[in-house]
This record gives C-alpha cells, sequence and structure tokens, in this order.
C-alpha cells in the first residue's frame, strides 16, 4: 500500500521556498508485516495508513513509530491538562474498571519498563504489573523514526540511542543478559573509505579525526560561509577568530587543558561536593582558561549536550557524574548503538514482558524487525500488562499514607477518566509530571521536585538520498557555530536485518540534528521554560524552512540540492528532555540533603520513585538501576506478605 501525502500546504510561501523544496511531497510507505494486515481493525492502536499532518506534529514516519514522533500535539495537550489540573475537578465522571494490581507503574520508558521486568523477576510470575504510559508506544524517549527512502528502509532514533558493553557480572550485565541481550558487541556496517568511520555519532564527532569540519559564518555575509577541515591540525587557520578565540578552542577541542584536572575519587567526597558547589562554566573557565565570552558562543552546545543547557548554568559535578555513578572499562570499543537507538532495549524488555507483543524471536534481530501487536499489550491473560495512550493524572493512597492498603489510580484514555486499584505503585515519569500527579505528596517531596529542572531538546531527523556532498567536501562530520542546530555526523550502523552491510556516500541516510535552548546567564529553571517556549510555540513548516536552509548554507557549493536531496523531515519535540543540574542538585546546600536524595531514600507510603532524573546522569543505565531500587523497596518495605 502506497500513499502520496501533501506534506505540506503552499499557504504563508516565503520567497526562496520553491527552491529550498518546502513544496514537495513525502513518498510512504506503511511497513505492515502479514501476521499484522491479518489483524485489521483489531490492532489498537495501529499506525494510520495515511496520517494526518498537523501543523504541530508534522510526519511521523512509517510503521509502529509513525503516530509518536517525540511529544506530539496530543501527548502535549492532555500533559498540560494533567500539569494544570483540568481533570481534578471531573472525580465525579471516574470510571473504575474494577481492576486491581500488585503494581502500577507510571511511565512506559526505559524505566517503567525496566520496573515491571524486575518486579515479575523478584515477585514471582503469580504477581500483577499494569504499566501506564502517556504516549501511543511505549519507549519514552527511547523511540525511533523509519523512513523508506528509494526503496531502503531506514532507522534513527529519536532520543536515548547509545549504550556500553558492560562488565559481564555487573548489575547491568545481568540485566541485559535478564532480556535478551546476550551478546552486547555489535557488528557493523563496513566502510572503505578514508579515515575511521565511527559507530555512533559521538564516536565520529572527532575534530581531530581528518574528517571532520568546522563551519563558520562568513563575516562579510557570504551565503556559502567559510569551511575549515581538519580543525584541530589546520589550528584554525582561515576561521574568522580573534587569536584569543583561535588558542581557547584549540585547547578545548585538543583536549589540552591549561591547568592539572583533580577528579572526584568517589560520589560524595570533598571534591565531589566542591564541585557541585560552583557551575561547569567557573570549572571549565579555570581547568581550560577559557573566557565566558567564547564559552557561550562556542562551546553551549558542545558543553552542555549530555544535560541540556550550557555550562553556565549546570553544576560542575556533572563533568563526572557518568563516571561515577557507572564506571566503564578502557575499552575503545565499548560504546555501542542500534539503528534506531535504544528503541531495541526497550522492545527487548517488552518482549521479555510479553512474547506475543512483539512478532518473531527473542533476539536482537528479532525486536529490531519485528513488528509490535498492539492488540496484545494489553491482554488480561498475562501477567504484565502495557496500556498506551493513558495519561496519568492522579496517584493517590486510599486513606492515611501510613496504613492505606491500597492506592487509587486515575487515569485519561480515550476521552474518558478511568481508575485502576494498586498495592503499590512505581512513579516512573519524570519529574514535571511526578510532582503533578501524586496528589498526596508530602511537603518535602514537593520542595524536592521544585529543584528538578528539566530543559527541552528537539531531535530532527533528515532522511537524505545520498551525502556525496560530504564527501566531496571531505568529511564525515560536522560542527557550525551559526543558525539552526549544532553538528551532524555520519557513521556505521549494527548490521541488523534489512540494514545494508557496506557504507558508501551513494548510500540513502538520516542525518540527525540535536537543537538545544539555552539562553546562557539566565537561571537554570528560566533556560527550561524559554526553550520549552520557542520550541512549542512553533509550527513543523518554520522548523522544516529552517533545516533546509542551514543545510542549503552549509552544502550547495559541494553540489547539495534541498529540493532534489532531502526526502523527508522527521521533528521529535522533547519538551522536558534533560535533567539539568544547577549546583547543589547532587549532594545539597546548606547542610540540606540533595533534592533526589529525598525521593530515593524510601517510599512514600506505597509508592516509590524512579527515572533517571533522579540519579542526576540522563543515561537507560541510570533508568535501570532507579527502576530496580524503586522495586526492590517496594518488596523489601511494602509489599511484605
Amino acid at each position: 500500500m502506497k500513499t502520496e501525502t501533501k506534506a505540506r500546504s503552499k499557504n504563508h510561501a516565503q520567497a526562496g521556498d520553491e527552491s529550498l523544496g518546502m513544496d514537495t511531497s513525502i513518498t510512504r510507505r506503511d511497513f505492515l508485516g502479514s501476521t499484522l494486515l491479518a489483524s485489521g481493525a483489531a490492532l489498537l492502536p495501529q499506525p494510520a495508513p495515511a496520517q494526518a499532518l498537523d501543523d504541530f506534529t508534522g510526519f511521523g514516519g512509517l510503521g509502529d513509530y509513525a503516530n509518536s514522533n517525540g511529544n506530539t500535539r496530543d501527548v502535549m495537550l492532555a500533559g498540560h491538562q494533567m500539569r494544570d489540573g483540568v481533570f481534578d475537578q471531573s472525580t465525579a465522571d471516574v470510571v473504575d474498571t474494577g481492576e486491581t494490581y500488585d503494581c502500577v507503574i507510571v511511565g512506559g520508558g526505559i524505566s517503567g519498563l525496566a520496573a515491571a521486568v524486575t518486579f515479575l523477576h523478584e515477585a514471582g510470575s503469580r504477581k500483577s504489573v499494569l504499566v501506564l504510559e502517556n504516549h501511543p508506544i511505549f519507549g519514552g524517549e527511547a523511540k525511533r523514526n523509519e523512513f523508506e527512502v528509494d526503496g531502503r528502509r531506514l532507522m534513527a532514533h529519536q532520543g536515548s540511542n547509545i549504550y556500553f558493553v558492560p562488565y559481564p557480572h555487573s548489575v547491568i550485565g545481568r540485566f541485559y543478559e535478564s532480556i535478551g541481550l546476550r551478546a552486547p558487541r555489535l557488528e557493523y556496517q563496513r566502510w572503505d573509505g578514508p579515515g575511521k568511520l565511527g559507530r555512533t555519532p559521538y564516536e565520529t564527532a572527532d575534530p581531530a579525526s581528518g574528517q571532520y569540519g568546522f563551519w563558520f559564518a562568513s563575516p562579510n555575509g557570504a551565503r556559502e560561509g567559510i569551511w575549515i577541515r581538519d580543525p584541530v591540525k589546520s589550528q584554525l587557520r582561515g576561521a574568522p577568530l580573534s587569536d584569543s578565540d583561535r588558542q581557547e578552542l584549540l585547547r578545548w577541542f585538543s583536549g589540552s587543558p591549561g591547568a592539572a584536572d583533580t577528579p572526584p575519587k568517589f560520589a560524595g567526597d570533598e571534591i565531589s561536593r566542591y564541585l557541585d558547589s560552583i557551575t561547569l562554566e567557573q570549572h571549565y573557565m579555570s581547568r581550560f582558561g577559557i573566557s565566558q565570552a567564547a564559552s557561550r558562543k562556542y562551546l553551549t552546545a558542545v558543553e552542555g549536550g549530555a544535560y541540556g543547557l550550557g555550562p553556565d548554568a549546570l553544576s560542575a559535578y556533572t563533568d563526572y557524574a557518568f563516571d561515577l555513578l557507572h564506571p566503564l572499562g578502557d575499552d575503545s570499543e565499548s560504546a555501542q548503538m542500534f539503528p534506531g537507538g535504544n528503541a531495541a532495549i526497550a522492545r527487548l524488555m517488552v518482549k521479555t514482558l510479553n512474547a506475543a507483543a512483539i512478532e518473531g524471536e527473542h533476539t536482537i534481530g528479532g525486536v529490531h524487525q519485528g513488528r509490535v501487536r498492539f492488540d496484545r499489550l494489553d491482554t488480561p491473560d498475562r501477567a504484565a500488562r502495557i496500556r498506551l495512550s493513558s495519561t496519568v493524572v492522579s496517584v493517590k493512597h486510599d486513606g492515611n499514607p501510613k496504613s492505606a492498603d491500597s492506592v487509587s489510580v486515575i487515569y485519561f484514555r480515550a476521552g474518558q477518566l478511568q481508575r485502576v486499584s494498586a498495592r503499590s505503585v512505581v512513579v516512573a515519569g519524570g519529574s514535571w509530571t511526578a510532582k503533578h500527579i501524586v496528589k498526596d505528596l508530602p511537603p518535602e517531596h514537593a520542595a524536592a521536585y521544585a529543584q528538578f529542572h528539566r530543559s527541552p531538546c528537539l531531535m530532527a531527523n533528515v532522511a537524505v538520498r545520498n551525502w556525496r556532498f560530504l564527501q566531496k567536501l571531505g568529511i564525515t562530520g560536522c560542527r557550525w557555530f551559526d543558525g539552526f542546530g549544532s553538528d551532524l555526523n555520519v557513521y556505521r550502523h549494527a548490521t541488523l536485518p534489512e540494514v545494508a552491510p557496506t557504507l558508501s556516500p551513494d548510500s540513502p541516510i538520516v542525518l540527525t540534528l540535536k537543537v538545544l535552548f539555552q539562553s546562557p546567564g539566565l537561571p537554570t529553571r528560566d533556560q527550561g521554560v524559554r526553550g520549552r517556549a520557542e520550541m512549542l510555540g512553533t509550527p513543523f513548516r518554520e522548523y522544516e524552512r529552517r533545516i533546509r536552509e542551514q543545510f542549503t548554507h552549509l552544502f550547495s557549493g559541494a553540489g547539495f540540492n534541498p529540493r532534489r536531496d532531502i526526502a523527508a523531515i522527521i521533528l521529535n519535540r522533547w519538551g522536558h528532555a534533560y535533567l539539568s543540574p544547577q549546583p547543589g542538585f547532587f549532594f545539597g546546600t546548606n547542610g540540606k540533603p540533595a533534592p533526589r536524595d529525598v525521593l530515593r531514600g524510601a517510599p512514600f507510603g506505597r509508592i516509590a520513585f524512579a527515572n533517571t532524573d533522579l540519579a542526576g546522569a540522563m543515561d537507560h543505565r541510570s533508568s535501570i538501576l532507579e527502576a530496580q531500587r524503586a522495586v526492590n523497596q517496594l518488596l523489601d518495605q511494602v509489599l511484605t506478605a
């Protein structure tokens, strides 16, 4: 079944739209397996064969994730209604489903799914668990986009993307083993071109590789700007920079600090606490001798890539949190990535919870290629049920939290408020929802959640018919300091089913732009609020135009034509993508406990809290570990019988 869908309206056309390709069509093909086709209308919510394109969500791609590219308009509106208390006045209209579960998990991202896997593993398959997820498909930010370009199926990550080969007997290693990730080291496409092409966008993004380029806007306004290839080796000669900026950038990108670094020995030591008392900007200015002006102009997107905001808004401890929370070996081959990012890990967990929920074998290749059976996710014959498009609006103990035997969980689904009862609850959604939905949240917990600040991110996946324009420039990755976005990279994909065994510049690929919304100088919270307003208030068509214009500025001199070469664009808007920890977040201030410790220390009645933001490190391993901690707290302290 093939459908030509007009992707854009000619209304509000601007000068140059035709040359940018703003009036072109997107060819869509839904990849529905034979079993799915046979099931027909029984599949809920089966991706529509011709997706309606609204001015916010835009084209969502193909396959299982066609209706769930980031926070779609429907998800955003339901979330804002929950935040604003719209549903609080409608409790009389709640329909009680009559269901009672041993554990209800709020949130079907990595943390929520890991909580479900852990609960059934530890409590036994005779127990029951319900996962309530507000999006049309599970995974949280661990989702993928799918395209068809010139007959090839392509995938790209929507958010969470890499994982690391764990120590064989580590907690994470054992968890991977339990969900079927028994050979975490993947095989990758062959690359016969010059230099070394990485297996993740982070590995490829190496300014000292010889295959990397920096682009600067021309000071005289020339459209094509100035390319600096191999910026470290070339010493940035020819870049429109002052001598001081050039030297500071070279110190940063060559990894040559001006002062010795004394990293923490363990989390909570004296060095850790000092670092958590200053900003990352202060730390970098001292360590690398970088001026505040140069840092904010050239390095904000680089330094804040793992936390959403620039170093002016972050605790200096963020530079070490990942290593201290999850020590890794020295193996340079440790970083791994599935073609659709960590969506594969989410799919493995769902397959573990319910073998019938995803077609095919319980292997990496099986869940990569097999399609989700939406009609099998929420059936009464399963110990674990996953209920999609269900926005939880209230979690409250039935009576005094200290003595209550149950918790009522109310969610909004298909235009109706519904209630289920739970013997225990894991709130695995992020801080921005948890603080609103737990209606009897103690004051100290509410005060802790008020110190969690989240920032937005736009992940734009751009499918191009080939990348010969990058080959002509002699690069496989690049960074720019003016315009929309900041960098893109070509990298080899793991050779799972339907992935070509080799990669060449003639191959269609997906180039990902990660767009952050930083306002250096403003408080951490205010930067997040401003960024969300900008991202959520900009229509799809405007972002599409900016992307096409940026690609034209960067690559038209190498033969790139946006009308001819861009096959499709998918926007994934994540309003609360990153936790952005301010100084004091990790270890507290003025003798007060750190906000994360208030929430992690023990359950509140029959409710425990999970999610990666409680660790302070945005990493799927944090999601898993926080889920395991929350479940074990419930089993040890609450579900004693």
